[in-house]
């Protein structure tokens, strides 16, 4: 059987299914179907029509109209939603004689507002039925009320046309009488007579308004719609050409085949002989592919980045660069201060080497010194003698300018008297000017305290103008000692990320490693909330990765946006992806994340990212890292959070402390398309390096 009778699953108005067609012979069915091509291009022929619809394009095929669709395009990803009449009966009446139109023949039709409407709906709809979240069904039955209303205001064949007819209510309820006549009438005898008559009108005056409402006169109207309802009787049954002819209203078989050869460009006995199938062989000709519906996602995430109800999960956020893009140059704040925390922590071994890896790695311009004048520098000075030792400040700077880091010098309160302070300030400025160079100390900047006096103040600015230093008056460059958990999480990655690039300075508290302070409770030996980008141990947290990838950018930005940032430098090309949402502003407490009680908790990002117009061969680095890839602290806490660790158990931690690495060639291409997830805390950089072609 042709006629094909759409079953509604689960009391639902609406069935949904994601298809590749390549042939579906002529049918018809029981239900309003539209179809919404998401990939290629599908050919469908309705009645005597023929509608070439491309990606994005919809169109709508009425209930019982004959329609086959088909393609050559292997590709083409099509979605279909059967809508139930009867459930738009109870919101509208007289459905089954109401007839929908798309424009599927103009170039650009349906790049207009009341298409995008109608694709949003529908997306809304296929999400609804695919996620199946708390009352589902109700969304989907709101919308398609919604969709309904959308579809008669904007979509109905009297006024597709007619933009006039829907302000002229009169006329459009007249105009939908006469072809409510005509198509439930047609197989009989009636003349244009019978219509004025229904209609109070003169047969001449109706003439005309069917002219206008049909673009034809009324006996071509009437014999095309018997015309086209003749498919169903060719195609669906045995009867002979002249009792088809009776059936649907010629009063003789040869004006029957006039008028089916003006639509048809054939007869209907040839018809029948190129279209007629068997049921076994119809259903043999049938050739499509029904995939899971949750694959359509990917093509409809767009439609749906403001609708609230959309699981964050199956969301697909789509990031388009174009590499010829000229961009702007920035400034990397992200490179510009690393507080080094107490000097005397960096006298030692362990701690130079942590530092020393993390200035290859990133590269630093400044490292904050706080306490640098404390006796435990053994300056070995007092009151009375003038004679300064800085052996120990020597080895620190000294190993500062070893690795290329200026320092900034935390000037604080160290005695009473603020001559001897000065006096110990500009001894340490002569001493290291002969040493290095005035040029070289000049480079160096002081901080000033806002807690000290204001004739402390005054004299330390006084001083620095004397020789030229730079002083910074205001806390530009905060530090903390506060303990918090969240410190060592991975929630640190895209928190630091995302401050950083923008321009939130405030990320400066954080420290280069771990120390324990007076004020330091500890409950385990490895992860006790400390601001460090380092443990104890020497394991890398999460936030020294957030510095790592941010110091693989380049320095002109292409564009930025809520997690990502992409950059340029020189032909290379660089993008930073980071899990994101708004809790991200602000540090939350670590229960929000392995409680559960946090709603904002981030799940899953999944990413297409495509990079227009290459111009280069590159090769493809991609570095990424989350809760479950080079997290020591997940780990740790996968462990039981263990109080003491053995050897075995730190270099577990060690060995995973570490972004997972992958390489890859891009080739010159118009679009290079690349698919990444991001799961929990995490964020990934993908680099393209130019590939250097040699002559040989």
């Amino acid at each position: 059987m042709r006629k094909e009778y759409i079953s509604f699953d689960n009391d639902l108005p609406v069935k949904v299914s994601f298809e590749t067609i390549k042939e579906y012979p002529i049918h018809w069915h029981n239900s309003i179907e539209i179809m919404f091509v998401l990939k290629g291009t599908i050919n469908v022929d309705i009645e005597s029509g023929h509608y070439e619809v491309e990606d994005k394009e919809l169109e709508i095929i009425n209930c019982y109209e004959a329609h086959r669709i088909y393609s050559d395009d292997e590709e083409n990803r099509v979605l279909i939603f059967h809508i139930d009449p009867n459930f738009f009966e109870k919101y509208y009446k007289d459905m089954e004689n109401i007839f929908f139109y798309t424009n599927s023949s103009e170039e650009g039709a349906q790049q207009e507002e009341k298409y995008q409407i109608l694709r949003n709906y529908l997306a809304i709809i296929a999400c609804e039925a695919i996620q199946k979240s708390e009352n589902y069904d109700e969304e989907i039955e709101k919308v398609l009320v919604d969709t309904l209303f959308h579809l008669i205001n904007n979509f109905h064949y009297l006024i597709y046309d007619e933009e006039d007819l829907k302000e002229n209510e009169i006329q459009f309820e007249r105009y939908h009488r006469i072809t409510k006549y005509i198509y439930n009438n047609y197989m009989n005898k009636i003349s244009l007579q019978d219509i004025a008559d229904q209609e109070y009108l003169s047969s001449y005056y109706l003439s005309h308004e069917i002219k206008n409402m049909s673009g034809t006169g009324f006996k071509d109207f009437l014999n095309e719609t018997r015309v086209d309802e003749s498919i169903k009787l060719l195609l669906d049954t045995e009867k002979t050409i002249s009792e088809i002819s009776e059936e649907v209203g010629f009063s003789h078989s040869r004006y029957y085949n006039k008028h089916f050869k003006m639509h048809y460009n054939c007869t209907p006995l040839q018809f029948r002989k190129k279209y007629y199938l068997t049921e076994e062989n119809y259903n043999k000709a049938k050739k499509y592919e029904i995939y899971n519906l949750i694959e359509a996602i990917p093509y409809l995430s767009s439609y749906l980045e403001d609708y609230e109800r959309f699981n964050y999960e199956n969301r697909i956020y789509k990031i388009e660069v174009d590499a010829s893009k000229d961009g702007k140059e920035f400034y990397p704040y992200w490179k510009e201060v690393i507080n080094l925390g107490d000097a005397k922590e960096l006298l030692k071994e362990r701690e130079q080497n942590y530092i020393r890896g993390i200035q290859n790695n990133i590269g630093f311009q400044y490292g904050i010194l706080q306490r640098l004048f404390n006796r435990d520098m053994k300056i070995y000075f007092n009151e009375n003698v003038d004679f300064l030792n800085w052996n120990e400040v020597e080895k620190l700077i000294e190993f500062l300018i070893d690795i290329e880091m200026k320092p900034i010098i935390i000037v604080s309160k160290i005695f009473e008297e603020v001559d001897f302070c000065i006096r110990l300030l500009e001894s340490f400025i002569l001493y290291f000017s002969d040493i290095y160079g005035m040029e070289v100390v000049q480079e160096w900047k002081f901080q000033i305290s806002k807690t000290l006096p204001t004739e402390f103040i005054e004299a330390v600015r006084s001083m620095c103008e004397k020789y030229d230093l730079e002083d910074i008056i205001e806390e530009k460059f905060t530090y903390d000692h506060s303990i918090n958990p969240i410190y060592d999480s991975s929630y640190m990655l895209p928190y630091v990320i995302h401050n950083f690039i923008n321009n939130d300075r405030s990320m400066y508290f954080l420290k280069a490693f771990d120390t324990i302070e007076d004020e330091v409770v500890l409950n385990n030996e490895l992860f006790f909330g400390y601001p460090g980008l380092i443990t104890l141990n020497g394991i890398r947290k999460s936030s020294y990765y957030a510095y790592y990838l941010l110091s693989r950018m380049g320095d002109v930005l292409i564009e930025k946006g809520d997690g990502y940032m992409i950059t340029k430098s020189e032909e290379d090309i660089q993008i930073l992806l980071y899990s994101f949402n708004d809790e991200l502003n602000n540090l939350i407490d670590i229960d929000e994340i392995y409680k559960g009680r946090g709603s904002k908790h981030i799940t899953e990002r999944k990413i297409s990212l495509s990079i227009k117009n290459l111009q280069y061969d590159y090769k493809v680095n991609k570095y990424e890292i989350s809760e479950k890839i080079g997290s020591a602290y997940n780990n740790w806490r996968n462990m039981g959070r263990p109080k003491r660790l053995t050897d075995e158990e730190l270099e577990v931690l060690y060995s995973i402390s570490f972004p997972n690495i992958s390489l890859s060639y891009a080739k010159k291409t118009p679009v290079f398309n690349i698919i990444t997830k991001l799961e929990g805390y995490a964020a990934t950089l993908i680099t393209l390096q130019k590939v250097q072609k040699h002559l040989f």
